[in-house]
């Protein structure tokens, strides 16, 4: 999952949050140096990370991006179905999107001290170009497929991965459908378990 689902998915707990968004930044015996409750979204994340490359129906869904970018499918499914969150009229009704986006930039700055360098040189980028609300739009999606691949060492062109997301938007939004109410199951169960151990070691 990307990032709007990994916001989502932190139970309006300020440290969660700020843990499930900076994991991927976070390398090795690092996590370590971090207070007990922004470990926990450090450890949730990845435990959203395993659930998801483990599920049956992204296998489906990944294969839709595997002639166009190859081993890199798992990151545009991520960023695809983080369109069909911030789409979802039961997630996200009229404007709320907007607001939780807003919550969270709100929520983030305030940890600003625990950012790892990377993601406060990417932080102001997302926050002034509101990337959670940006994901809603095609072309929000298309931005962010564009920065995937400037970022990947073996890719140079998005264009056939945003057209193979338009080809097969309904078989992607199904997968989405079919995958995320699972996931919110196997994700309260996690932090329902990490809630009854004080520290994580």
């Amino acid at each position: 999952m990307n990032f709007l689902a990994h916001a989502y998915l932190s139970f309006r707990q300020p440290e969660l949050l700020l843990g499930n968004l900076i994991s991927d930044f976070v390398k090795g015996k690092k996590k370590f140096e971090y207070p007990s409750a922004i470990l926990r979204g450090i450890e949730l994340h990845r435990a959203i990370d395993t659930f998801t490359d483990d599920h049956p129906v992204n296998a489906i869904a990944k294969k839709v991006f595997k002639p166009a970018v190859g081993l890199y499918a798992s990151a545009f499914v991520d960023v695809v179905y983080d369109h069909f969150l911030a789409t979802d009229e039961l997630v996200f009704p009229g404007n709320s999107l907007h607001d939780f986006s807003q919550w969270v930039y709100g929520e983030l700055e305030g940890q600003a001290v625990h950012f790892p360098d990377q993601f406060s040189r990417m932080f102001p980028y997302m926050k002034e170009q509101n990337w959670l609300l940006n994901y809603k739009e095609k072309w929000g999606i298309e931005r962010s497929m564009e920065g995937l691949v400037r970022r990947a060492k073996y890719l140079d062109n998005f264009q056939p991965a945003f057209e193979a997301f338009e080809a097969e938007y309904e078989l992607l939004q199904s997968c989405f459908q079919r995958f995320f109410p699972e996931l919110l199951l196997h994700v309260g169960d996690e932090y329902r378990r990490q809630l009854t151990r004080p520290e994580i070691s």
